[in-house]
């Protein structure tokens, strides 16, 4: 019998405050909740909230944790659990985010969970921490503000996505996790020198908003990984304090590695090696900026994103989730589709990198 070597927190609250969670999947509200890390250790209070977009709408329901103070163990005052309930493997969050730390790119971390909610099994979770002024602290980065792409509108343009009008504010499609009003001023000031320089000074000034090097490294991981929303949501932004510049960090990647959002078939040429938000289409559009970028995706190709070097950190993901898996009472259904997770992932990564060499052109 294959070992389980997860760790299993408990979460404990009165069964009419977990009932008004499920009976408003879409409600914002927090109830107070106890959390115990493991057997061993000390029971804590929480804030319990649902998290997520059209997952919501899942029988499997994602979390949110809201610390009353940083725990010192996990160093964190909030962090989330996500269902991963559209993904078979369970891995493709995971998975992503150590495809971009290999690039170079900032990740938040994200480790496999069991769960107890009030004593009963409720199966396997993704632990995704929180991207905040803690997580800069642990990671020796200078603070700063941090904002989350929550909706379609974070595109770096002047137009809805959504209304397909012009946008009621500069910043639609961001809220503020870490944020002064000052920190507001340079983000609408960094969209409008996007969407308003011409383009003989945009590659000059550009480099005054955004680290390029990891811009770069982001773009090449979202165009490798496939993530629909990556380009419009999916991303938190922060902006070092020290220097100034543009950082974006992957969120939420589970409809990534050759199925969607929803968990269908999504075909390895989906979404063109240029991307499609309005900043990389700037960006690419200066012939300079363009090489840079093909130079770093060939560099992604040629080293990272390969079966030879994917595939084991796949098998390895699977065979750490699998025993989990096959207890969750929520993934009967799914369950039957595990075996070929492999497959359907290794054969994304051959697929996608052979379109993605094929339309290097597209760069020249």
């Amino acid at each position: 019998m294959s070992r389980d070597p997860l760790p299993e927190y408990a979460l404990s609250l009165p069964p009419s405050d977990l009932q008004s969670l499920l009976d408003h999947p879409k409600g914002k509200h927090a109830v107070p909740a106890l959390l115990q890390l493991s057997v061993l250790s000390p029971t804590f209070p929480i804030r319990l909230s649902l998290r997520g977009s059209h997952t919501r709408r899942y029988p499997k329901k994602s979390f949110r944790i809201e610390l009353p103070a940083p725990h010192p163990t996990l160093q964190a005052r909030e962090f989330h659990l996500n269902a991963e309930y559209a993904d078979p493997a369970m891995i493709r969050n995971k998975l992503s985010f150590a495809f971009f730390e290999r690039l170079g790119a900032l990740t938040p971390d994200a480790q496999y969970v069991k769960l107890l909610l009030n004593g009963t099994p409720a199966g396997a979770y993704l632990h995704l921490e929180s991207v905040d002024d803690l997580y800069l602290k642990k990671r020796n980065l200078p603070p700063g503000p941090i904002f989350y792409a929550v909706n379609n509108n974070a595109n770096f343009s002047l137009i809805s996505k959504i209304t397909q009008g012009p946008k009621a504010a500069l910043e639609a499609g961001y809220e503020g996790k870490v944020a002064a009003e000052h920190d507001w001023a340079s983000l609408r000031e960094w969209i409008y020198f996007i969407n308003t320089t011409p383009a003989d000074d945009f590659a000059r000034g550009i480099p005054r908003y955004l680290d390029l090097d990891a811009y770069f490294n982001w773009l090449a991981g979202v165009v490798c990984t496939q993530n629909f929303d990556g380009f419009i949501q999916n991303y938190a932004l922060y902006q070092n304090g020290e220097t100034g510049l543009f950082q974006l960090i992957p969120w939420d990647y589970d409809g990534t590695w050759g199925r969607n959002l929803k968990g269908k078939p999504l075909r390895p040429d989906y979404i063109p090696i240029t991307g499609y938000n309005t900043l990389t289409a700037r960006m690419l559009a200066d012939q300079t900026l363009r090489a840079r970028y093909r130079v770093r995706m060939e560099e992604v190709l040629a080293t990272h994103f390969t079966p030879r070097v994917l595939e084991p950190l796949v098998q390895d993901l699977l065979r750490t989730v699998r025993p989990a898996l096959e207890q969750d009472p929520h993934r009967n259904a799914s369950l039957p589709l595990l075996d070929g997770e492999f497959d359907v992932i290794s054969t994304f990564v051959a697929k996608r990198r052979r379109y993605l060499l094929d339309h290097l052109r597209d760069l020249e």
